[in-house]
């Protein structure tokens, strides 16, 4: 490929303190938390909602909050949650796991709840280059309806879930397995005018029930593009059901192209799946195909080297860390390789892969996992942390990303009063001010 200088002026903003990066979860309580505490706070998303996944991704339903005996998901995360339940008046009040997600009432939550704690938010934003020399990043570029424009600030928040400013600054990372491959990607979707008797007391779509009409889909051949047997459902509105469903394999998710190409199959995908259930399920025989996600839910994409990595030893051995700015309790869920869905044609059950946790279990994720290994003034906070690719398949969704989103804009603001070195962090310090907020750090 030929290469091409740009060189031009353009306007510099230099009053905010923290900036943070990505708008999804982890990024919007890093902007919430920098703010709570005292730091002048920009938040930069590149599409026109916050949430990511959970808004416009269409995930269906939160993975749980609990775990199994209590909410351990608290502080900014509780907030959230509780908030975001009020429309789904369905679920039952006490609920803390797979409860359904209403993205249009999310996204109000979202905006109304990063702009009270006084972070400002860009929106239709891309960050287009980072200038960093020495590990410490100096300007970030960024483009929008204005042209180019540059930023600078005391502390970088890297929420963007690919690590993007981390390894555009120079940070070491891992993607994927040994051969480049990673998990594959979903397109979520919405059904409407759904029979909602025959779903609640019909087939189960799961694919751990065995009798789940998503096997005889996937074996009658009709629908090619439907090569296993992942179902997530969950009723989101009424007759409305959401559908965290399918797969495609071999994205790229730092690759423009592959992203591109994902998104154009995936909707030919979803229509796919909408007219399997009109055949094979009697609650979906005149649902329509509402919508699909305007972002491609991707599991996974770099992780940064970073001070500490989050091993599965610590994992299996619910360990717990000096510096730990959250718990987690979630299941290692790693969807399965191209290969072997070919070899099986159907999606063996992730959640029965590893050792499940018991009630009350749970490990720390520690703030040393978030710091980019030889990165001055950058906090990654969401599923790039530093950490064993299997336990990546559990700290990756949505209420850890909120806890640790907090953390990383607490420790953010912290930063800038330690003239803008994150390792520099005093830990305690920022356990007890996570704690004072309403933290599950036991």
């Amino acid at each position: 490929m030929d290469t091409y200088s740009l060189t031009r002026t353009i306007p510099l903003n230099d009053e905010y303190d923290v900036i943070v990066l990505g708008g999804g979860p982890a990024g919007c309580t890093a902007a919430m938390a920098a703010a709570r505490e005292g730091a002048k706070t920009l938040l930069i998303e590149g599409t026109g909602a916050l949430g990511g996944m959970g808004t416009l991704g269409l995930v269906p339903a939160w993975c749980p909050f609990s775990d199994l005996e209590k909410m351990i998901y608290r502080g900014l995360a509780e907030k959230v949650f509780t908030r975001a339940r009020e429309s789904v008046r369905h679920e039952p009040s006490s609920k803390m796991d797979w409860v359904a997600i209403d993205a249009e009432h999310l996204k109000r939550v979202y905006d109304d709840m990063v702009t009270s704690y006084g972070a400002s938010v860009l929106f239709h934003t891309s960050v287009s280059a980072v200038e960093a020399a020495h590990g410490t990043v100096k300007t970030i570029v960024v483009s929008n309806k204005s042209g180019l424009s540059a930023y600078q600030a005391g502390v970088y928040i890297d929420c963007t879930g690919d690590a993007d400013i981390a390894a555009w600054a120079g940070a070491q990372f891992h993607q994927g397995d040994t051969n480049g491959e990673t998990m594959p990607a979903t397109l979520c979707m919405l059904l409407s005018n759904v029979d909602e008797y025959a779903y609640r007391f019909g087939d189960n779509l799961y694919a751990g029930n065995k009798n789940s009409p998503v096997y005889a889909i996937v074996n009658s051949g009709k629908y090619p593009r439907i090569k296993d047997t992942h179902m997530c459902t969950n009723i989101v509105g009424p007759g409305t059901v959401g559908l965290n469903a399918g797969h495609l394999w071999d994205v790229d998710a730092t690759d423009p192209a592959s992203v591109s190409a994902a998104l154009i199959e995936g909707r030919k995908l979803a229509a796919d799946i909408r007219n399997a259930l009109a055949e094979y399920h009697p609650a979906f025989r005149n649902a329509h195909l509402v919508s699909t996600g305007s972002l491609l839910g991707i599991r996974e994409s770099r992780r940064i080297v970073g001070d500490y990595n989050l091993t599965l030893d610590d994992y299996l051995a619910r360990r717990s860390f000096d510096d730990e700015i959250c718990r987690n309790s979630y299941f290692i869920d790693i969807h399965t390789a191209k290969d072997e869905i070919e070899k099986t044609k159907t999606e063996n059950v992730v959640e029965h892969r590893f050792e499940r946790y018991k009630k009350g279990e749970s490990h720390g994720v520690p703030y040393r996992s978030l710091l980019p290994k030889g990165i001055f003034n950058v906090i990654v906070a969401g599923r790039s942390i530093s950490c064993d690719r299997i336990v990546q398949g559990s700290v990756r969704v949505m209420p850890v990303c909120l806890a640790m989103g907090e953390a990383a804009g607490a420790a953010g603001a912290m930063a800038v009063r330690a003239k803008g070195d994150v390792h520099a962090v005093d830990t305690k310090k920022l356990r007890a001010r996570l704690k004072e907020e309403g933290a599950y750090l036991p």
